[in-house]
């Protein structure tokens, strides 16, 4: 009773120092619409950023050439009027709008897109491989004409160029030789005007976009410590929108409360284990295997999510085109046959460590952590010790290959295959995910895949991909997630998107 007790008054308290905090931001209410989450933005600079709502930010202020139609991953023109591809499919030419500026009044061109492209590209960030990759170079023909030459035909870059590491930035603010930490100057339909980084973001009208206008002219982003504060901020009425991440149960709660709406959506997100392959005893792929057959994602579904999520076995996602099921599935008296053989009993157990981070996927993630644990302890050879870190320092970790297993999310930057593939199993790609996994034939397969545009014969690809996938098992996919976004009634504009994309400047109330 004492910690119950002990914990409302913390969850009181915690909110109220928000509220303090970010007073004077909020001091008055007119014609602001506001979110509640439980994520934190890293970077708003598209060259370094890599995460959720990073991106989203970046959606709501700025823009590509392309972007995906609302409520579709069907790419239309934007900063780009018009674009013709030469017929070996490596030469792109984007003939630009006119007349657009960044918020502060300079210009867009030509040559703010080659800065941009180039600059992602000699950073290096989390995101770059998305362009260097496939980007031979950039050319500025005219004032508003920008070509883009690739090394390869690439069947998804019109995809890849609706996501933010191709929006462009302003030369004048944005340095070249290193990543920019500050509020960026807007090009889309809203501009930051105030951030105090880890409580809130307050965007407003942006009256120089050159599109509609947004449906609210203010819209704050605020951050909360956990779904259960972010669940008591919605029933205090402190928001209007809870979107990422509510616990399962607290949604279902919701669903029988009058006052909210509770939206639900299919979605490609998907949620992992990483092995470094770099890092012993994960670079056997015995024990890899061994690992795989121990975990029963239906429990972990049941058990934590409620049933609101589903099983996955593969990295492409269900729905998606060349989806195959390919993971090994739950068996335990397979994986212990696999232990002994490698020497292992219960007299002498496989000693791993498993990593989560404990807030930036929810407040379930530490629960996800200890029914896995279970589930491979149950089989009486593994033996789990768990540690965390807060998202900062966990990526830092992984991409320093400091740890050997631990638990990932992945949330689609375009809507192809290659984007479930190539990040996590090319050589060049993968050392951003933590797994360091590099086999040659996977690496000729993602590259064939890239480079035509017959739907079938990439499917052949892929499905071959997976098969090795699922017979290397560098990672153990878990589940595919569902979206949900809870709101007063009276909200309108709420639209859960398969490209992921929250769009504030649709939402009104």
């Amino acid at each position: 009773m004492r910690s119950r007790k002990w914990l409302s008054v913390f969850l009181v308290l915690s909110l109220v120092g928000v509220l303090l905090v970010s007073g004077q931001a909020f001091a008055s209410r007119k014609g602001m619409l506001i979110i509640g989450t439980t994520d934190k933005i890293t970077s708003l600079d598209p060259a370094k950023q890599y995460d959720y709502l990073s991106s989203n930010i970046l959606d709501n202020i700025s823009c590509g050439l392309v972007m995906n139609k609302v409520g579709s991953a069907e790419i239309e023109p934007v900063l780009a009027k018009s674009w013709k591809i030469s017929k070996d499919g490596k030469v792109y030419t984007f003939y630009l709008r006119k007349g657009v500026v960044f918020s502060n009044g300079h210009p867009f061109d030509a040559s703010v897109m080659k800065y941009s492209f180039d600059r992602v590209i000699k950073l290096k960030g989390d995101p770059s491989f998305l362009l260097s990759d496939v980007v031979a170079k950039t050319e500025v023909v005219n004032k508003y004409t920008f070509r883009v030459y690739l090394k390869h035909p690439y069947a998804p870059f019109l995809s890849v160029l609706a996501y933010t590491v191709a929006f462009p930035v302003d030369p004048k603010v944005f340095p070249a030789n290193k990543f920019y930490i500050k509020a960026p100057p807007a090009i889309g339909p809203y501009k930051i005007r105030e951030w105090k980084r880890d409580q809130y973001i307050v965007l407003e009208a942006n009256p120089k976009y050159f599109g509609p206008k947004p449906k609210s002219k203010v819209v704050a982003v605020k951050f909360y410590q956990d779904a259960r504060t972010l669940r008591l901020a919605l029933e205090q009425g402190e928001i209007d929108v809870a979107y990422r991440s509510l616990n399962p149960l607290d949604i279902k709660a919701l669903k029988k409360n009058s006052k909210f709406v509770v939206y639900e959506g299919e979605s490609p997100v998907i949620r992992h284990i990483v092995f470094n392959v770099k890092i012993k005893p994960f670079g056997n792929v015995k024990v890899r295997r061994a690992l795989a057959l121990l975990v029963n994602r239906k429990q972990i579904v049941d058990k934590v999510f409620a049933g609101m999520t589903r099983p996955l076995y593969s990295l492409i996602p269900m729905g998606m085109w060349s989806h195959k099921d390919v993971m090994p599935k739950y068996n335990p008296t397979e994986a212990k046959k696999i232990l002994k053989s490698l020497g292992y009993s219960t007299s002498k157990p496989l000693k791993i460590t498993l990593w989560y981070t404990p807030s930036h996927y929810g407040s379930t993630e530490a629960d996800v952590a200890q029914v896995l644990k279970s589930q491979f302890e149950a089989s009486g050879m593994v033996k789990v010790n768990i540690k965390y870190a807060e998202w900062a320092t966990y990526v830092d970790y992984f991409e320093k290959g400091t740890m050997g297993m631990f638990l990932l999310g992945w949330f689609p930057d375009y809507i192809d295959p290659d984007d479930y593939t190539w990040p996590f199993l090319a050589s060049s790609a993968s050392p951003s995910m933590g797994s360091f996994y590099a086999n040659k034939k996977v690496d000729e397969l993602l590259l064939k895949a890239r480079s035509i545009t017959n739907k079938a014969e990439r499917t052949k690809l892929y499905e071959e991909v997976q098969d090795i996938l699922g017979q290397e098992v560098p990672y153990i996919d878990l589940w595919q997630g569902k979206q949900f976004c809870v709101a007063k009634k009276g909200v309108k504009g709420v639209t859960l998107e398969p490209t992921q994309i929250f769009r504030y400047y649709l939402l009104s109330k």
